[in-house]
């Protein structure tokens, strides 16, 4: 197998183990130690929520631990899932309260030995600019993530944000499911077991990226047709999945310093998970990227697949599809039409 391009590196997210952690037979730090042990990724994404009981204090003991860990096993932190919890219990925070809830979050993150950390796109918003003198203290980059229906014409000022501050400390993640081209079959499959009108699922199945189909999920969800027990499945359609290509999101690959290759099930009917896949790997030659793409996978909300089986074949198949990706293949070409 070819190489991948310089200052390419392919990782695997702990989120992946989530039902082993859940099920509490190991630790959350011991889990993710397991990715690297048994030889499936030697930089990891780590949820800090999902670490330790201390969250979002800082646990800097425990994280040295864990780092002295994966450097023994060869292995190391690359980007820390962080958050900014909005609310204290009685009222909303303030950006000084915002502030204060993230900087022990910061420390622990570098105590893990981390490149960066992750919020969601957008939800920092003027805490960007504030938070820099942390993140050059802590010598950390911050990653705001883009992720299903959040595209540059959705959410046009949150990318704005990013290209004003113009600081290396603060960069784009973009999650590959904003380009999805067809929606997971394990997942249609989920809501034809929980009595989603068929109709709708025929529709969701052959014309997902069609903009009428969009509505018809909002209008089927006011209708109070939805099922209660796929209710919360149903809403991914509104939030996790997105539908747009590659060329929507171009004008801001300038600004990318990560990328998550979510995925969902491994069925690649019609190249379903490798065509998103391909068309990122061709853009990002061509923008001269360098990061971390990470495996990440979101389809144990209704799959009990094994977890690490599931996490090795598809970087098994992302480092195939990655590898040799050439700048002079146009961005139009590598679109999936």
């Amino acid at each position: 197998m070819s190489a991948l391009p310089a200052g390419w590196t392919l990782s695997a997210s702990a989120f992946n183990l989530t039902p082993e952690v859940v099920r509490a037979e190991r630790t959350a730090p011991d889990l993710a130690l397991t990715l690297v042990e048994r030889g499936l990724a030697s930089a990891i994404e780590v949820e800090l929520g999902q670490l330790w009981r201390g969250y979002p204090a800082a646990t800097l003991a425990e994280a040295r631990a864990l780092r002295d860990r994966l450097d023994a096993a060869g292995g190391r932190v690359s980007i820390v899932g962080v958050s900014i919890d909005e609310w204290d219990g009685r009222h909303r925070r303030t950006d000084d309260e915002r502030l204060a809830f993230l900087e022990p979050q910061l420390r622990t993150s570098a105590a893990l030995g981390a490149q960066g950390v992750r919020l969601p796109l957008g939800q920092a918003g003027a805490l960007l600019e504030r938070a820099l003198p942390l993140l050059e203290e802590h010598d950390l980059v911050l990653y705001e993530e883009a992720q299903g229906h959040g595209t540059p014409a959705a959410v046009p000022e949150a990318y704005a944000r990013i290209a004003a501050i113009d600081s290396q400390r603060v960069r784009l993640l973009l999650d590959i499911s904003m380009l999805m081209p067809a929606l997971p079959v394990s997942y249609l499959d989920a809501l034809s077991r929980g009595g989603v009108d068929p109709a709708l699922v025929a529709r969701l199945r052959d014309h997902w990226r069609e903009p009428e189909t969009h509505g018809a999920v909002i209008d089927h969800l006011r209708s109070g047709r939805v099922p209660g027990p796929v209710h919360t499945l149903y809403m991914n359609l509104l939030v996790r999945f997105g539908r747009s290509d590659i060329a929507d999101v171009a004008s801001v690959l300038p600004l990318l310093g990560g990328v998550h290759l979510k995925f969902w099930d491994l069925d690649d009917a019609d190249d379903r998970i490798s065509d998103p896949i391909r068309d990122v790997g061709t853009a990002l030659a061509a923008t001269g990227f360098t990061g971390t793409l990470c495996s990440e996978w979101g389809g144990q909300e209704w799959l009990d697949d094994d977890p690490w089986e599931t996490t090795s074949r598809h970087l098994s198949l992302a480092a195939g599809l990655l590898s040799d990706r050439h700048p002079s293949e146009t961005l139009q070409k590598a679109s999936t039409p």
